[in-house]
């Protein structure tokens, strides 16, 4: 137990890079949600990773944008405040995408965390053939000394447990730092919320993503029954936004309430009675208030 080792380990990159998918596939479980919309992510979610030798705590995080908003903003200080505290930064860079100035200022910008071992992580490599993926490893090798370049394949699980050993070989020596069991530190409550907005975020359109957010007015067992009662609110910032998340005669509502209702019977695992009423905050990506009463 003395050579056992432990810390934190967060992987950074433009939105839509993988991020999300890698940390729930070393987890094993979802516990961050998964869009294809940028800006998914927003808050640092913590995913317990165990293995033999050492407990992996990964930190997913928004990716890093220019930020047009509060909201923006502040998933930018996520990212910064969690690069500043781990021991491990993970840079994914797709496989199927050329280097461009959103990598190089990324790359550029790791190097205000020198407390951190930084490795590359090349995500995606199921999509793009053993040629295309050599070229990749090159260029992402060119961009600085790195501890270690991965190519890795969440989807697939190609190199999953070869990253799980170098990220555990860099950690510091520690006791495990969390219950063996316990995979994530978010509430049920939390992921419920975020289940929701992932439904939500599929098949939105325009700038209806980053105008989606979700509460939970009450969740838990119902007295004397197996069902799970939750009833939830689902935010927009316009008016005339509702009516495109409710659709026509209801039937948009009824597919996200669907979609999220067999997520969180999974992850409850009891029959799930689910309400979503659509409610208006205006602009509240700008509001500090409002972002504050949406947990953001």
């Amino acid at each position: 137990m003395s050579q056992f080792k432990a810390g934190f380990i967060t992987f950074v990159g433009r939105p839509n890079v993988g991020k999300s998918t890698l940390t729930n596939a070393l987890v094993g479980e979802k516990i961050a949600i998964t869009s294809s919309k940028p800006q998914t992510t927003r808050k640092a979610i913590r995913g317990i990773c165990n293995t033999e030798s050492a407990q992996l705590i990964i930190v997913d995080t928004p990716g890093i944008h220019r930020p047009r908003t509060l909201l923006g903003q502040r998933l930018n200080d996520v990212v910064e405040n969690t690069l500043g505290e781990v021991d491990v930064i993970g840079f994914c860079i797709p496989a199927d995408e050329k280097l461009g100035p959103g990598d190089a200022y990324i790359n550029t910008a790791l190097d205000r965390y020198p407390r951190a071992k930084l490795v590359a992580l090349v995500t995606k490599c199921e999509k793009v053939s053993k040629e295309a993926l050599a070229a990749q490893l090159i260029a992402v090798d060119a961009l600085r000394n790195w501890e270690a370049i991965i190519p890795v394949s969440a989807v697939t699980g190609e190199q999953l447990e070869v990253l799980k050993q170098v990220l555990g070989d860099l950690l510091p020596q520690s006791q495990a730092l969390y219950p063996v069991d316990q995979a994530t530190e978010e509430t049920v409550e939390s992921r419920i919320a975020e289940l929701i907005r992932e439904a939500a975020l599929e098949g939105s359109r325009d700038e209806l993503p980053h105008s989606l957010a979700v509460t939970i007015e009450e969740h838990g067992k119902r007295e004397g029954s197996d069902v799970y009662d939750i009833h939830a609110n689902l935010w927009v910032e316009r008016d005339s936004q509702k009516p495109i998340v409710i659709g026509k005669g209801g039937a948009r509502l009824k597919e996200i309430g669907s979609q999220a209702r067999k997520e969180i019977e999974a992850l409850v695992g009891s029959r799930v009675m689910l309400r979503i009423h659509v409610k208006v905050a205006p602009a509240w990506q700008q509001d500090p208030k409002q972002l504050g009463r949406l947990g953001l």
